[in-house]
């Protein structure tokens, strides 16, 4: 073990954030291309970018931290990368506030770093609970404090690790703890698997330092994947219900989870009664939530996906955020995520379709409706729409009609899909969920495309999907169209989007 002091340890740990601060100014500088980058999503300056963490309001900012890798566009040594904001829309990056310098988050070679995790204001401390992970290293994996007092210069607790592993051996992952305060108390839940069943387990402390284990919050029913990353327990509405969301590893196509239910905690125990997906999207892992000052909980997303092609890669950058997402809680148990209010500041010049009728087979290009940076919301009539129509929009179209995103909604089979089969670069394949008509019998299409993004929200937050386009730069045309019978457009106000 070290015998450095803590002035010794911080200093270490200062060099350390330095010198990734001075590999992301050069990154930045080597930038080669903005065809996929963003106009108003959070992602990284340079480099490569991948789960949020450490999502807080605090001093009336929206503080965001994410892993990061700032000296390539590929996945490394994990560092805390960091960003604010006062509105969810405009963020200025902060220097990094995390690098791996101590034996629990640093190695030589193989898998180290600071690993995924919270954030919690400790009576005004900004302190970060974050896995320290060392390939090799056994435990591989323990949970430390970092705290600062001014939102940027953060130094690891000499109590470090103040979980220094599992409760037993034989596990897979022990790891991004996400805590959060009830009645006086911390509790945390930590990321776990064993016997092939993923859980979250449930610690508690009174001093963020010294932990006690209650038990298994939740597990797996043997069909929910062996290891659940991420999760984040916190209550919802205005009685005793909460959430569990979770990103289960191994789990074919299902890449993240929520379960709604009842939390006791005095036993730690999460009884749920509704699990669904969370986001139908291919791009959409490791959410993280927050409340904020007006009381609302907020969800962030990584919008990429292990093991996808990543064509940004190339031009020296990697990784992009969700929109802010603002989440309600149905009676029925099931969760609705909507893009906050906020954004509508995006807004310029209002498009509006008025109603009308879309014959069988036949394409409607909206001439004044093109772009790369959009909002479309899209009203249909599925009672005044043929049994066997097919409907929907066509987003990031290009002239000769070779290339084009498409949005669609089957009324036989309920069906919503979102096809970039033909989106340009990088994957493809079809992202698909059932959606029932609204009571009126609409099916309402709420999209928001961002260059290389398409996030969809349905009926008013019913179902999500996220997906990462990458078309050629000219490719800005929007269409409607039907398909196997007439569709009523009852509506469709679309904007054009700008910081």
């Amino acid at each position: 073990m070290s015998q450095r002091t803590e002035s010794e340890k911080n200093l270490l740990h200062m060099e350390r954030v330095e010198l990734a601060n001075q590999a992301l100014g050069q990154g930045v500088k080597s930038v080669t291309e903005d065809r996929y980058r963003l106009g108003y999503h959070l992602m990284p300056p340079a480099g490569w970018m991948n789960d949020p963490n450490g999502l807080i309001y605090w001093n009336g900012e929206y503080h965001v931290f994410y892993q990061h890798y700032p000296f390539e566009s590929k996945w490394g040594p994990m560092h805390w990368g960091h960003a604010k904001s006062k509105d969810l829309i405009h963020w200025e990056h902060l220097p990094i506030a995390l690098a791996p310098s101590e034996d629990y988050d640093s190695g030589e070679t193989g898998g180290y770093g600071c690993w995924s995790g919270s954030a919690v204001d400790d009576n005004g401390v900004l302190t970060l609970v974050y896995t320290g992970h060392v390939d090799g290293r056994t435990p591989t994996e323990v949970q430390c404090l970092a705290t600062s007092t001014d939102g940027i210069i953060f130094s690891k607790s000499g109590a470090n690790p103040v979980l220094g592993g599992a409760p037993e051996e034989g596990g897979f992952g022990f790891r991004d703890p996400k805590v959060w305060q009830h009645d006086g108390q911390w509790y945390m839940v930590v990321g776990y698997g064993k016997d092939g069943l993923g859980k979250a387990l449930m610690y508690t402390s009174s001093d963020l330092l010294t932990w006690r284990h209650l038990g298994i919050a939740a597990e797996s029913n043997g069909m929910m994947g062996d290891m659940w990353e991420c999760p984040d327990l916190f209550p919802l509405g205005d009685g005793d219900d909460h959430v569990l969301i979770i990103s289960p590893m191994n789990m074919g196509t299902t890449k993240t989870m929520y379960l709604t239910g009842q939390l006791s905690y005095e036993t730690g125990k999460f009884d749920y009664r509704y699990a669904e997906r969370l986001d139908y999207g291919f791009d959409f892992y490791a959410p993280q939530t927050l409340v904020d000052g007006q009381g609302r909980r907020i969800l962030l997303s990584w919008m990429n996906i292990w093991g996808a092609q990543m064509p940004e890669q190339v031009d020296g950058w990697l990784g992009a955020f969700t929109l802010p997402r603002e989440l309600t809680l149905a009676e029925d148990g099931t969760l609705r995520m909507q893009p906050v209010a906020e954004l509508a500041a995006l807004r310029k010049g209002r498009e509006c379709v008025n109603r009308q009728v879309i014959s069988a087979d036949t394409m409607v290009p909206l001439i004044n409706l093109g772009g790369d940076q959009l909002e479309l919301i899209a009203v249909f009539n599925t009672k005044e729409s043929d049994e066997e129509a097919v409907f929907g929009v066509h987003v990031r179209c290009s002239e000769d009609g070779s290339e084009y995103t498409e949005v669609s909604y089957s009324v036989a089979e309920q069906t919503l899909r979102v096809d970039r089969t033909h989106a340009g670069s990088g994957e493809v394949g079809v992202s698909e969920v059932q959606v029932e008509p609204m009571e009126d019998g609409s099916i309402k299409l709420h999209l928001f495309v961002d260059r290389s993004s398409l996030e969809l929200f349905a009926n008013n937050g019913v179902k999500t999907i996220t997906n990462r386009i990458y078309p050629n730069g000219g490719s800005l045309g929007v269409k409607l169209f039907a398909r196997h019978g007439e569709a009523c457009l009852e509506s469709l106000d679309a904007w054009k989007l700008s910081l």
